[in-house]
């Protein structure tokens, strides 16, 4: 793998600035012994197939494909789909079927997605001919694809894989064949039915359908394995992430003649996690995007207060400005060279200039930009890179609303060069300059942002009765607690008078039952165990979900009132405490866990504050700076974790 990357970054590099000929004769050289198999697809359009917009296509296609690159082991690869296709759509669920290729995977075919080849290496004329005419067949005779430029077919339509190592297959044919259902029983006449908009979610609709009966997740979990990138696979696919699922979907509108692309931001404003999502332009020329792959109609818009750092396209071509890094860069950073900067169809940008740490020496020319990212390695995730001008990093197409950090990089690692500054949405710069000059207590609750779904599920508290009885239908029920407040302490303490057997926790209505887990303690504070009840609308596999010790599970029926969950505790007990854990996303400080708390330091450095095992919901730090950037760790579980400025116990900003 090391030389074929090494070959391939010696040819990019010359690639850099010419034109399509010099790089496609670059292209053909970079080729070796299959060049001859490429100079068959040129020679086959200038004579037997004599079109000279196809032959231009052949052309472009050919000086962009060292950039691309399939698996090495065509056997190995193709005999894990031959498993996968035996076990997708069996077994109790898609993360049973997840877990089981993945296992798979690990045990046979560990290091295949490293194993790599450049496909100019083993690409054939025939297979390369066959994506030619049937990308020019369909937009020259689908009736949606009329009024598209040659130049956004070119990139839209036309190029032989989606992503890479997708598999040399007949995907065209075959997504077509499996996802026209709908198309076709629309009359030819139909007027939405001839426009890009109505053919797409025409077909998203029956792509959404077919993927709701085979019971398929979209699972955000770090490591699905290896991913399905062969049409037999998309079309049996029940699992995958949300780039999974776009790359198949945008393969079946581009096999159909419908132009689409893949954007994508490698990381939101504020959370560890990116996204993809397919985006196409409608017959009256404006970017259509969807929010959430397959399963929202086309167009669906984001939410308004998503934050947009930086949003790119998957593209077939090369960037140039990436090209010329590589050939410039004395140490580079690994950015894709087939994509392209569009945040600024998404976000209100800056072009920015940044003040640099005194005494700085840099090595290069280039810098970089990042924002923070607990599941980083360094902590910073790398957007983008740009040069020093005037003593200055300056950077371009910035989204605003955002933390970031300019940084430089050796091999060593990211290493920061300025002050985290906040890009605010005016445009204005604000630098976060640490002040010890004094210290403070900061009281702490969460460690992450807390979303508006989360405070939606957690205001489900609210009303909620704690009752006691010793008769198993509570028709002798006593109120001890009514939750009036979200800000609950751990522990709520009870005086009942006297010894109760059963147990329960009484939502209010409209509220679904929704809790996370409730919990009663004797008055050593010892939990008490007990055979879990529910009110008849509960499932058999929700009514033990309210104490099960996890966060993340939830109780919950499906009607809005008269919902009820609690615990026979076998004999009368007296309960001195109950716990009620609302339903949210668990990253509210947790008893029992261990935490780190850290600061920025002068140098762009963390700096640990100490560790410290929650006792209760709540932690305080003592000789805290009075301003600087914070970072809250969970050392004992999650992943879930941002940068913050304190500016009290109810007035944190998260970044």
């Amino acid at each position: 793998m090391k030389k074929v990357l090494l070959a391939l970054t010696i040819l990019l590099s010359a690639a850099c600035n010419n034109n399509q000929d010099k790089q496609l004769q670059e292209a053909l050289k970079f080729a070796g012994d299959n060049r001859p198999q490429l100079e068959a697809v040129l020679e086959h359009y200038r004579t037997v197939d004599n079109d000279p917009l196809k032959l231009d296509a052949a052309k472009y296609l050919i000086a962009n494909m060292p950039a691309h690159y399939s698996y090495r082991d065509t056997a190995a690869i193709n005999s894990f789909y031959s498993k996968a296709l035996e076990i997708l759509g069996t077994g109790p669920s898609g993360d049973w079927q997840r877990d089981t290729l993945r296992e798979i995977g690990d045990k046979y075919y560990a290091g295949i997605m490293e194993d790599i080849i450049p496909d100019a290496w083993v690409i054939t004329a025939d297979y390369l001919i066959y994506n030619i005419d049937h990308a020019f067949n369909a937009w020259r005779t689908r009736p949606w694809s009329q009024h598209v430029k040659y130049e956004e077919f070119r990139e839209r339509i036309l190029p032989y894989k989606i992503t890479e190592r997708q598999s040399f297959d007949a995907w065209r044919d075959t997504l077509v064949l499996h996802y026209t259902d709908s198309l076709s029983k629309v009359p030819p006449t139909d007027l939405e039915r001839n426009t890009i908009y109505g053919a797409i979610e025409i077909v998203r609709k029956e792509l959404h359908n077919k993927e709701l009966d085979m019971k398929f997740r979209i699972l955000w979990e770090e490591r699905n394995g290896i991913p399905m990138l062969s049409a037999a696979t998309w079309v049996r696919m029940t699992y995958g992430d949300c780039r999974n699922f776009v790359d198949m979907g945008t393969s079946v509108f581009r096999s159909l003649g419908l132009p689409a692309c893949v954007d994508f931001v490698p990381l939101w404003g504020r959370n560890n996690n990116g996204h993809s999502w397919f985006a196409f332009t409608s017959d009256q020329g404006r970017l259509e995007r969807t929010i959430n792959s397959m399963i929202e109609p086309a167009g669906q818009p984001f939410f308004p207060y998503d934050r947009f750092p930086k949003v790119f396209r998957a593209t077939y071509a090369m960037n140039p400005r990436i090209l010329d890094y590589n050939k410039t860069a004395k140490y580079r950073y690994k950015f894709d060279i087939c994509q392209e900067d569009v945040t600024e169809q998404y976000n209100l940008t800056s072009d920015i200039d940044i003040e640099l740490f005194d005494g700085i020496k840099l090595k290069d020319k280039y810098v970089y930009i990042g924002m923070f990212s607990a599941t980083a390695e360094d902590k910073w995730k790398v957007l983008d890179f740009g040069t020093v001008k005037r003593g200055k990093a300056h950077f371009e197409k910035m989204g605003r609303n955002m933390l970031y950090i300019a940084l430089r990089y050796d091999n060593a690692g990211l290493i920061p060069i300025s002050k985290p500054f906040i890009l605010h949405k005016s445009g204005k710069i604000e630098y976060i300059d640490l002040d010890d000059s004094s210290m403070r207590t900061v009281t702490l609750k969460r460690k992450y942002y807390e979303s508006l779904n989360d405070v939606e599920m957690r205001r489900r508290i609210l009303g909620a009765r704690i009752q006691c009885a010793n008769r198993a239908d509570f028709s002798d029920a006593r109120t001890l607690y009514t939750i009036q407040t979200t800000a609950i302490p751990d522990k709520i303490p009870l005086e009942p008078s006297g010894n109760y057997r059963y147990w329960r926790y009484l939502s209010a209505d409209s509220t679904y039952g929704s809790v996370a887990e409730v919990e009663y303690f004797d008055r050593d504070g010892n939990i008490l165990e007990g055979k879990p009840l529910a009110c008849r609308a509960a499932s058999a596999d929700t009514i033990g979900l309210a104490q099960d010790g996890k966060w993340l599970t939830n109780f919950e029926t499906g009607q809005p009132n008269d919902n009820w969950v609690g615990q026979d505790l076998g004999s009368a007990r007296s309960v001195q405490a109950v716990r009620v854990i609302p339903r949210s996303d668990d990253n509210d400080i947790h008893p029992g866990h261990k935490y780190e708390l850290r600061y920025m330091n002068s140098n762009g450095r963390w700096k640990s504050l100490g560790r410290k095992t929650a006792v209760d919901n709540v932690l305080e730090y003592d000789n805290v700076p009075v301003k600087c950037l914070l970072w809250l760790r969970n050392l004992t579980t999650g992943s879930e974790e941002r940068a913050f400025i304190y500016n009290g116990p109810d007035d944190i900003v998260w970044w």
